[in-house]
């Protein structure tokens, strides 16, 4: 008697981000009445056109959820030390809770300067070496948006991280190492795989979570994944007709695994939506500052 293959549940990131989104507007109007209202700056260098798409849904989403939003735009050809000159002035900025410089930046600009120019406490990205040094010892700072909505996503099904295998593909300072380490906060048992992996295919069948994010198509295929794992698709790329896809084998691994994010609708959603819970954390951090201080009434 065979039996029929079992699909995996989606875990929706659209739905999801929904909720999550409704719930900074509602944060977002009781800092108004405190007399704050949360801001993030966004600042794009250059005319990368991806990035453009990126910085236009990151301003809706603010626009959205009632935080105020300023995009700057420069030429490609702006100088290091003035970018570094326009972060230290919103730094500075009573009015910008969170600041977020697109990347890539041109070449002729060091990023890692750039980044760490931002003022931890304005650091929605998590990028800065603070940020991730937080991350690192479990203090309170910035979580990096992408691996921070995966968490999102598998607390969203009640999953019990406690004593579970997860399996990271990456390496990444932006998802693969503080998914890493917010695994190991959950105490998930963690194993961390890479380009030079000798035998991916036995790290993964071992796993309950995999998480894949290396920007590769078809990394993860069924062949690869336990029965019932929990499989995160991080990635974003295009197939042979131009669609886009990630770097899981979604139709062969949701024959085996127990849930799966899909691309489009899976993480990708989450980003912007854990940028903007970043920023109204930063208002909300900085209102309870200046209440302490006597500046604003509580």
């Amino acid at each position: 008697m065979t039996t029929t293959p079992t699909k995996a549940q989606i875990i929706d990131g659209v739905a999801l981000s929904k909720q999550l989104r409704e719930d900074v507007a509602r944060r977002t109007a009781a800092l108004k009445t405190r007399g704050v209202t949360p801001g993030l700056a966004v600042v794009l260098v250059g005319d990368n056109q991806a990035s453009q798409v990126y910085v236009r849904n990151k301003v809706k989403a603010c626009s959205d959820a009632g935080l105020h939003s300023v995009l700057e735009k420069y030429d490609a050809s702006m100088p290091e030390a003035e970018l570094l000159a326009r972060v230290e002035a919103l730094n500075n900025d009573p009015a910008i809770h969170g600041i977020l410089v697109q990347l890539p930046l041109p070449a002729h600009i060091d990023a890692h300067k750039v980044i760490e120019a931002i003022s931890p406490t304005k650091d929605v990205d998590g990028f800065h070496v603070a940020s991730a040094g937080a991350l690192m010892v479990g203090q309170p700072g910035f979580w990096p948006c992408t691996p921070y909505g995966c968490m999102k996503m598998l607390e969203s099904i009640g999953y019990d991280l406690r004593g579970k295998h997860a399996v990271v593909i990456g390496r990444s300072n932006i998802v693969g190492k503080p998914m890493a380490l917010m695994l190991l906060q959950k105490n998930a048992t963690v194993t961390v795989c890479h380009s030079a992996t000798a035998n991916l295919k036995a790290m993964t069948l071992q796993a309950d979570v995999i998480v894949a994010a290396v920007g590769k198509r078809n990394v993860l295929t069924a062949d690869m994944v336990k029965p019932g794992a929990v499989v995160l698709d991080v990635g974003m790329n295009r197939d042979d007709a131009g669609k886009l896809c990630g770097d899981v084998d979604f139709a062969g691994v949701s024959t085996v695994a127990s849930h799966i994010t899909p691309v489009p609708g899976g993480v990708g959603p989450m980003t912007i939506t854990m940028l903007l819970v970043n920023t109204i954390e930063a208002a909300e951090r900085e209102a309870t500052r200046l209440e302490k201080l006597g500046n604003i009434s509580k």
